[in-house]
């Protein structure tokens, strides 16, 4: 049954709040007490003239008004304790308790509780007595000028003073005439970026919102005196991902545990103001609800339904329901304020042109607006908030601007600039053209004839970029380390550049010099600070070098590094034309205690873990060179027994990954013992440098899956085994070593963001023998490649795949586990994949381990429980409902335990996959594990198949065969058909969701054939096996649980 909302509040936030609320199926009315002119009877929205400070009454009136919830806009409401009040007399309540809105409502307990629990912030003390806090302010060795008054009468009042004699003057009038506060705390002046970050809580589980930036002075520049705001936009792109993962841990759930260890939960949304000095970021104040114009610019971009993520933070259930945010939309909000505003301003102008301006498509909400004679005017200092969503920053606020523009009332005052640090920031990212010359970051002293200005690029803490100087600076302390130790790395591409060179393809060669040097810094341990290049040429063609300064720039945003300093030089004679050449340096910094190659670590029976490459890597490239001058195939051709239109040179400058943001927390958690790039002289010489002579490593390469260029190499070469693995990655990137015991828990924090399986062990080592041994390197590299080759030629015949234009949106249907979810997930993250994982949904409530894991891959998530349906028709019409919020085009079971409806399953004909843990039809039910050991079958496996009305059947998509040994149990059995599913499974959604399988009328598997079918039994022969699919060709991801 759908709710009465009442929202309290009058702002511009509370119309936000309202209209978001009416967007919910769950809500048939939103009332606002007491709301304004844009509030007053607008569809689902009126507003209440119930007395909202007086909370018996406000109780009474919701249980007379059938009101299911009550969200509270102003502090001081919270800080009265309505919350409290409203829950105890049985009305729910979206916000804090008034003993945890003490973090905005006195500004003491919010310092002190910084302090205590170590989170960064300003200096800071309280005083009650104004000759003592004249002498702390006249004497202190920082500026000492920002004033706050507190104590239970004071109103929330900042002074910012200009000098310690205003500051003076400030305490006395607080504290001696008591006209804003019992006392004062008297802070340090911060100087740096201000920003706002918000997230729901439900006192445990933390849901970041993107990070705002507000305009609080009055005029464009920022001039002009102090506001509540006059304008925002979101989100902020200058903030680097480590910081924002850094706010989110070290801050936001830092203080929600902290609030829970004293013993006060908090509930509700918390948004903290914060500073990025240079030396770190810190916290300046607290607010216990969303800050205005704040809401204003979040709300639109927030996909969920509103009403369920209040309820959710409620009940606690919030890890289970976790907001999804609007990708690649920003959000800009002008405020329009009355004249004379912060001070004195007239109230009772009328208000045109509301119409015009929504007809633009921008969002007006009302603050300070009354009706007056059918007529809107105005009724405060800050009168509308109009917000527009686009694109981009730039088309944002040119269309808030135009909605400005047609809105009119005598006195109108706001800001045309809102955004203008972010804009710079892009403009300055985006790199500067000056003639033929591309400049994208800070440039040391050129040797090209042009000038390059330098253009500054801000992408961690700690860089700092010298305009007009000839040398780059970075402050250590500003990136958090107390007794660094720096490691340095320098790095030249090598054949590879040559290749790229001659296909002509430069935007992938950036990343090659980034890896080779920031994964060598890695393997100490240490993090990449920042990054600089030399690029060389005979003469510079500005296309190229952009090419490749926008690939190296880009490299060091997935490195997690500044891109500090360039250095350009034309050399007429040394290269020829379209010839240049490339080299990097890298530095980065671990603390003094946390370096790697503790080689007394190493003991026997250590695990190896490998880490996937994309490729060759960046190594190799001589002898790859010299495979192709005798093959009869060259840079432009197909890929051999490839799909599309990719060529093989493509194929082979595909870029060397960066392990650096994926392996860093891994690192650090003490759970590593080593870890090695596997770079030149392969596998059989990079793995021995993590190694004491005492121990060798036995690999299996059974274990990993190979990429089929390796396949096609060794055969087109004619190399050996020892060839291979000692030029060659053979498909693994990098290794890490764990303890045995701790190395299924590595592995699975590793395969979160790569894939990567356990490759080997670590065993003594006999004297003269081998540091490397890899068994079974020349049979998969062959049974890989007669395997692909004899089912690709029959794809090939067969089978035209089309290119997606968008990915297919996927959700996964779990009940608790989610045995293949991990597999599926890491599967959508392939570039090349068809499938996006859009939801994730859960039949089942409480602590769900798999919903957490969907939300830190950044899915929504969603719970939809059974038990609370009164049929299966209409718990399948909600998991309906919420398929169709997602516009979700596929569906995956991953141990999904509800048996689905006829009608639900008709509906979405043709777009249910399952995977059941044995090979139909042979055998069916929910005991396959036990059949097959007590029938003595010596094969058994699992099936992928579209899911039709009769149970146990299926149009069949794809079978990976798995032996039964004889000394097998049940456990066993089911381990290693569990990681045959890993397998199965994402190859069988890339071949629904790329077009090539789909289920046909008659409710067969119909393989694509240019414009006409071929049923699943005319195909049987090309699904038997799941080594017939080349990873290039139908991405197959191997990834285990």
């Amino acid at each position: 049954m759908a709710d009465r909302v009442l929202v309290i509040g009058s702002g511009g936030r509370e119309h936000a709040l309202a209209w978001k609320l009416a967007q919910s199926p769950h809500v048939k009315q939103v009332l606002v007490a007491p709301g304004n002119a844009g509030t007053a009877d607008n569809g689902k929205i009126s507003n209440s003239a119930v007395l909202v400070s007086n909370h018996t009454i406000l109780a009474q009136f919701c249980k007379d008004h059938n009101i299911g919830l009550v969200v509270v806009g102003p502090e001081a409401l919270l800080g009265a304790g309505i919350v409290d009040d409203l829950m105890s007399a049985g009305v729910r309540c979206f916000g804090p308790s008034a003993k945890a809105a003490q973090l905005e409502t006195n500004t003491s307990f919010a310092k002190a509780f910084l302090d205590c629990h170590r989170i960064p912030t300003a200096r800071w003390k309280a005083f009650a007595n104004p000759q003592e806090a004249c002498s702390f302010i006249t004497s202190t060795d920082f500026p000492a000028l920002v004033i706050k008054a507190t104590g239970q009468a004071a109103r929330k009042e900042i002074i910012i003073a200009a000098s310690k004699e205003e500051a003076c003057r400030a305490v006395q009038e607080i504290l001696q005439d008591k006209v804003f506060g019992e006392t004062v705390v008297i802070e340090e002046l911060l100087e740096g970026e201000e920003l706002s970050c918000l997230c729901f809580t439900d006192g445990v589980t933390v849901a970041p919102m993107p990070l705002v930036q507000a305009h609080k002075r009055l005029m464009d520049g920022d001039q002009g005196p102090n506001t509540a705001g006059m304008g925002a936009y979101c989100p902020a792109p200058q903030i680097p991902e480590a910081l924002l993962e850094k706010i989110k841990d070290s801050i936001l759930q830092h203080i929600v545990d902290g609030m829970r260890q004293e013993g006060t939960t908090y509930v509700g949304v918390l948004q903290t103001g914060l500073m990025r000095t240079k030396d770190d970021v810190k916290i300046i104040n607290f607010n216990c609800h969303f800050g205005d114009p704040q809401c204003q610019v979040i709300l639109p971009l927030l996909k969920n339904d509103f009403y369920e993520v209040i309820q959710a933070t409620i009940d606690g259930k919030l890890c289970s329901y976790m907001p999804a945010w609007s990708e690649n939309r920003t959000a800009v909000s002008v405020v329009m304020a009355s004249e004379g505003y912060p001070g004195d301003y007239v109230k009772g102008m009328e208000v045109t042109g509301l119409l015009q301006a929504r007809e633009l498509g921008v969002k007006v909400f009302h603050a300070g607006t009354t009706m007056q004679d059918d007529k809107v005017v105005t009724d405060g200092g800050r009168v509308l908030t109009v917000t527009a969503i686009k694109e981009d920053l730039m088309s944002a606020l040119e269309e808030a601007n135009r909605g400005v523009a047609a809105i009119r009332f005598q006195g109108a005052i706001y800001r045309k600039d809102i955004g203008y640090q972010a804009i710079a920031f892009l403009q300055r990212s985006v790199g500067l053209i000056h003639g033929d010359v591309s400049v994208d970051t800070i440039t040391s002293s050129a040797l090209i004839n042009q000038s390059e200005p330098p253009s500054a690029t801000g992408s961690r803490s700690g860089s700092h970029a010298e305009l007009g100087g000839s040398t780059d600076l970075f402050d250590l302390k500003a990136s958090g380390y107390d007794d660094p130790i720096l490691v340095s790395r320098t790095k030249g591409i090598g054949t590879k550049l040559q290749i790229a060179q001659m296909c002509k393809k430069h935007d992938t060669i950036g990343q090659d010099l980034v890896a080779m040097c920031v994964n060598d810094i890695l393997a100490q341990g240490a993090e990449p600070l920042f990054f600089l290049d030399y690029f060389a040429s005979g003469k510079l063609d500005a296309e190229v070098s952009q090419a490749v300064i926008a690939g190296i720039a880009e490299a060091c945003k997935k490195a997690g590094c500044a891109l500090l300093g360039r250095e350009t030089a034309e050399m007429p004679g040394m290269y020829s034309p379209g010839e240049y050449n490339l080299a990097g340096f890298a530095v980065g910094a671990v603390e003094r205690g946390q370096m790697f190659l503790q080689l007394e670590r190493v003991a026997e029976g250590d695990v190896i873990i490998g880490l996937a490459s994309s490729g060759i890597h960046s190594h190799g490239f001589n002898l790859v060179r010299k495979i192709l001058l005798m093959s009869s195939l060259h840079y432009s051709s197909p890929v051999p027994g490839g799909c599309g239109n990719q060529l093989l040179g493509e194929l082979l400058l595909t870029p060397t990954k960066i392990y650096s943001k994926a392996l860093l927390p891994v690192l650090r958690s003490g759970h590593v013992k080593a870890f090695a790039p596997i770079t030149g002289g392969g596998l059989l010489e990079s793995i021995p440098r993590i190694l004491p002579e005492s121990f060798s490593v036995i690999l299996d390469a059974y274990s990993w899956q190979i990429p089929e260029i390796f396949s096609w190499l060794q055969t087109e070469g004619n190399l050996s085994e020892e060839e291979m693995a000692r030029t060659f990655n053979c498909g693994i990137g990098a290794v890490l070593m764990a303890d045995k015991e701790l190395a299924q828990q590595v592995l699975k924090d590793v395969q979160r963001h790569e894939e990567a399986w356990l490759i080997g062990n670590i065993v003594p080592n006999h004297t003269g023998s081998s540091h490397v041994k890899v068994k079974n390197l020349l049979k998969a590299l062959q049974l890989n490649r007669s395997q692909f080759l004899q089912n690709a030629a029959d794809m090939d015949s067969h089978l035209h795949v089309e290119p997606q234009k968008s990915k297919v949106k996927v959700a996964v249907l779990i009940s608790g586990t989610g045995t293949n979810l991990a597999a599926l997930i890491a599967y959508a993250k392939e570039p090349a994949s068809c499938a996006q994982i859009a939801l994730v949904i859960s039949n089942k409530s409480g602590d769900v381990e798999e919903l957490r894991n969907a939300a830190r891959a950044g899915i929504p998530t969603r719970v939809v429980d059974h038990k609370l349906f009164g049929s299966r028709s209409e718990f399948d019409c909600t998991i309906d409902r919420v398929l169709e919020e997602f516009s979700v085009e596929l569906i995956c079971l991953a141990g999904f335990m509800r048996i689905l409806s006829s009608a639900f399953i008709r509906k979405w004909n043709g777009k249910i996959l399952n995977i059941c843990p044995s090979l139909l039809p042979s055998v069916k039910g929910g005991h396959a594990y036990k059949q097959v050991l007590q029938a003595g079958v010596k094969v058994t496996g699992c099936t992928v198949h579209f899911v039709l009305e009769e149970a146990n059947t299926g149009a069949i998509i794809l079978q990976e065969p798995v032996s039964v040994n004889t000394d097998d149990t049940e456990e066993t059995l089911l381990e290693r058909v569990k990681e045959a599913e890993c397998r199965a499974f994402p190859i069988a959604l890339q071949l629904v969701a790329s077009g090539v399988v789909r289920l046909g009328a008659d409710g067969k598997t119909c393989w694509k054939q240019g414009t006409q079918s071929l049923t699943h039994h005319e195909k049987q022969d090309c699904i038997s096996s799941t080594t017939m699919l080349k990873p290039q060709q139908y991405n197959r991801l191997q990834s285990n649980e």
